[in-house]
Parts: structure tokens; C-alpha cells; sequence
């Protein structure tokens, strides 16, 4: 019945800041922006590899997360990463914080979270 995850949706405080975030710090395209003046809102697609995966919206005064990771819901995002060591320090060089890498106890792979400007855990994982 399912074919694939279509694309996440991801709701922001600061369209502009989030905007830059993921797609001068992470690198992700642009697809398409559009505002929509009826809600006050901009949704942003953007893709990664040319596969359209993240839906960014802005809504006026969204309500704020309600813990970091362990609240009921969307937990964290996770992109995979061929050098875990390369994209930390492209990470940091853009002044992004990461947190130590960890293994995961069931893959013995390498992983390390960050956040987006609103706190939204990402967690880059080494394939």
C-alpha cells in the first residue's frame, strides 16, 4: 500500500531564518515558495537530492515545541551521511552546534544530533 515517505512538514517561527537554515546551511533546493495572504503563510518545498522532502510553513505566533526530543509526535528528522566526521565539521564551520557523535548499539553505526532554528532535533546518521 505505501510506496515511500512523500515529504515531511515542518512549521517555523522565523520563515526567513528557518528558510536560510535549511537551505544555505544544509543545502537543501528550493522546488517551490509560494505565500498564501488568506493564512498569512509561506509554505517552502525543498528537496534534497532532487527528491521533494521537507514542507516549511510559517504561521503567524505557532505555538512553541512542547520538550525536546520526548514529546508525543514528530521525535527528530535523520539524514543520512557517507563521512560523519566531514559534515560535523561543515556543520560547525557554519556555526552549527553539534552534539558527540554516539554508536548506535544495534548497527555499531555513527550518529550525532543538531537542532534548526527552532529546536527541531536532526540527527545525521553514517551509512
Amino acid at each position: 500500500m505505501l510506496k515511500g515517505v512523500h515529504h515531511i512538514a515542518i512549521i517555523c517561527s522565523d520563515y526567513q531564518q528557518s528558510k536560510k537554515f535549511y537551505t544555505e546551511s544544509l543545502g537543501l533546493t528550493v522546488v517551490r515558495e509560494v505565500y498564501r495572504k488568506e493564512r498569512d503563510s509561506y509554505k517552502l518545498d525543498l528537496a534534497l537530492n532532487d527528491q521533494y522532502i521537507i514542507e516549511l510553513f510559517s504561521f503567524p505566533n505557532p505555538p512553541a515545541r512542547p520538550s525536546r526530543p520526548e514529546a508525543c509526535g514528530l521525535r527528530h528528522l535523520a539524514f543520512s551521511v557517507d563521512d560523519i566526521e566531514s559534515s560535523i565539521y561543515t556543520l560547525n564551520s557554519k556555526g552549527i552546534t553539534t552534539e558527540p557523535i554516539r554508536v548506535d548499539e544495534f548497527t555499531g553505526r555513527r550518529f550525532t544530533f543538531f537542532a534548526d532554528p527552532d529546536g527541531l532535533p536532526i540527527e545525521l546518521y553514517e551509512a
